[in-house]
Formats: structure tokens, C-alpha cells, sequence
């Protein structure tokens, strides 16, 4: 059975706003959800960028889905501060909280005015910190003096479980070098052939746990309109690393995207106004092996998509996976 969430995007949507599209979610018979992080969106388009822990705790507490949240701790979160707050809400809503731990990108780092570091030292810095988060979490007094320093840390509200730590990726190598520390591994949708190579390198390499995939998608009424909203709020994620890691501003991102074609918004959108396509399409990342799809409806507004997903597009889904998780 394979569980069918709703990304939450801060980046896109006021926080209140997006409290009650989760909400509705559940109403409408999505079985999770997923928050991203960040300080600042990736086009002054989208124009939000609530703060998911404390969004986190209001959603958690007037819904009863599980949650996911993407993180990037070493620059913006000191490790400790992250493994406090996963481990209160794990305490306070058990077994319904996990947290994908990433490299970071500088648009949302760079506020600390601390320097970029290069990708391999955020590698680095964030194997330091999953250790740190870990041993938080199963109740050991840490210090630690490396790329991130801590000293004499404890978390005294503990949960009876820790939560989950999952390892996202978007390239193969990352996938397979998840597999060292992840209790299971997240990517987004990426060429098939991509995401099978992927799969096959974490699983090869020890890799358990969990397959997620967030999944970005544009629905409309009619193809136009689907992809006028793909282009107008998605265009500034078109770009490949190192690019995407490393611009550090929405107003460079807007200034990056300018020229970007539809076409190519189209290579990492799934757009079209056919729900039964964007059920096919879907299908075939079940069929991949993935055990949660966390749908992205790349426009600002959702109850249109909510609602046409939840009449059309789920119930296939659930057909192809063998039921509702």
C-alpha cells in the first residue's frame, strides 16, 4: 500500500493559509504529509517562507496525519536545537514526525553570515550532525568539537521512539552514501531509469527503510493554465547543481529564471490537465518501488487540486498499490 501525501511548500504559501489546505487534505483522504524549511522562497513570486517548526507543531496538533519535514542543520540550525525540536514533537505526537536531513542550500544559509562552505565540507559537517541529532535523541549528554561544536548538550523531554532521520538525495552517488546513516531515503521525480539507478544504489549499499519521493506537479482546468502556473512559480527550480545549492537570493534566482522556456520547466514538472495522466504518471512511480508519493502542487492556490486528486487521481492510485495505507 503505498502511502499518497501533500507537500506543504512555506515557500509558496502563507502559513495560516497552508494550515488549513493540510486540514483539508485529510478531510479529502491524504494519508501524510510533508513541510519544507526555509528562510527564503525561490522566486519573489512565491513570496512566503513561514518558519515549518513552529507551523509544524499547529499542524501536527489539528490533524492526525504524519509529517514529514526537510532540514539542513550544521549553518542556519545548530544540530542540537534540531534534534530538541524533533524530539519534543516526537514526544508530543509519537511516531508522527521525520525529518530529511540535507546539505542545505546558501539561499537560506547565507543569513548568518558565515562563509558557503564547499559541498564536500557540508557533507562532512552533516554526517557530524546526524551523529549529534542521534545520539540526542537516544538520551546521551553530547559534546563535540569538529565542524560543528557542542558542548555539554542533553535533551531532557525525550520521546519513547526516536524519530526517523532519512537521507534525501538527487543524485546516485548521495543515494548511496545515505545508506551509511539513513533509516530511509527521499528524492524527487527525476527520469525513471534515474530514480531505478538510485533505488538499486542505496538498497546495494545497506540502505533500509522507507523509498520517498516528492513529486512536483501542475494541474489546471486547461493545459494553458497548467502551464502558466508551472512557469510562473517553478521556473527558478529548473536549474541544476551547482547552481541550485549555490545562488543565494530569490531576487538572483528571478533574474537567473528570465528566459527559462515552458519546455523546460516541463523536464522536472509533471503538467498537464488530464488527471487521468497525472494518475498514470504517478502509477509508474509505484511501480518503481516507492513506498510514499508527496504530491507538489506547484501553484499557490490548492483546494482545486486537492479536491481533483482526491476524486480522480487518488483512488487510482490506491487501485495500482493494492489500497489506502
Amino acid at each position: 500500500m503505498t502511502i499518497i501525501g501533500f507537500h506543504c511548500s512555506h515557500e509558496q504559501i502563507h502559513p495560516a493559509q497552508l494550515l488549513q489546505d493540510v486540514q483539508r487534505a485529510e478531510q479529502l483522504g491524504f494519508d501524510a504529509a510533508m513541510s519544507s524549511d526555509h528562510f527564503s522562497p525561490w522566486s519573489a513570486r512565491q513570496g512566503h517562507s513561514g518558519f515549518a517548526w513552529s507551523w509544524l507543531g499547529a499542524a501536527l496538533a489539528t490533524t492526525s496525519l504524519p509529517f514529514g519535514v526537510v532540514n539542513a542543520p550544521g549553518q542556519r540550525y545548530h544540530p542540537a536545537v534540531v534534534a530538541q525540536a524533533l524530539g519534543t514533537l516526537g514526544a508530543m505526537f509519537p511516531g508522527r514526525i521525520w525529518a530529511a536531513l540535507g546539505t542545505g542550500e546558501a539561499s537560506n544559509e547565507h543569513i548568518t553570515g558565515d562563509p558557503w562552505p564547499p559541498k564536500d565540507v557540508r557533507n562532512a559537517r552533516l554526517r557530524e550532525c546526524v551523529d549529534v541529532i542521534r545520539r540526542l535523541l537516544a538520551g546521551e549528554e553530547v559534546t563535540h568539537d569538529g565542524l560543528v561544536t557542542v558542548s555539554g548538550a542533553r535533551l531532557w523531554s525525550l520521546p519513547d521512539r526516536a524519530p526517523h532521520l532519512v537521507g534525501p538525495a538527487v543524485s546516485v552517488t548521495t543515494a548511496g552514501e545515505a545508506a551509511a546513516w539513513a533509516d530511509g531515503l527521499i528524492t524527487v521525480n527525476q527520469p525513471h531509469d534515474k530514480l531505478r539507478r538510485m533505488i538499486d544504489a542505496y538498497r546495494e549499499a545497506g540502505g533500509k527503510g522507507p523509498l520517498r519521493l516528492q513529486v512536483h506537479v501542475s494541474w489546471a482546468p486547461s493545459m494553458q493554465r497548467a502551464e502558466e502556473i508551472a512557469h510562473d512559480q517553478w521556473r527558478t527550480n529548473t536549474f541544476p547543481p551547482p547552481a541550485c545549492w549555490d545562488i543565494d537570493s530569490a531576487e538572483v534566482f528571478d533574474l537567473a529564471s528570465e528566459h527559462v522556456p515552458v519546455e523546460q520547466v516541463k523536464q522536472v514538472v509533471l503538467v498537464s490537465d488530464d488527471l487521468d495522466q497525472h494518475a498514470a504518471w504517478l502509477a509508474e512511480f509505484v511501480e518503481l518501488g516507492f513506498d510514499e508519493l508527496f504530491l507538489h502542487h506547484v501553484g499557490q492556490e490548492q483546494q482545486a487540486f486537492q479536491e481533483a486528486f482526491a476524486d480522480r487521481v487518488l483512488p487510482q492510485l490506491r487501485r495500482t498499490s493494492g489500497g489506502s495505507a
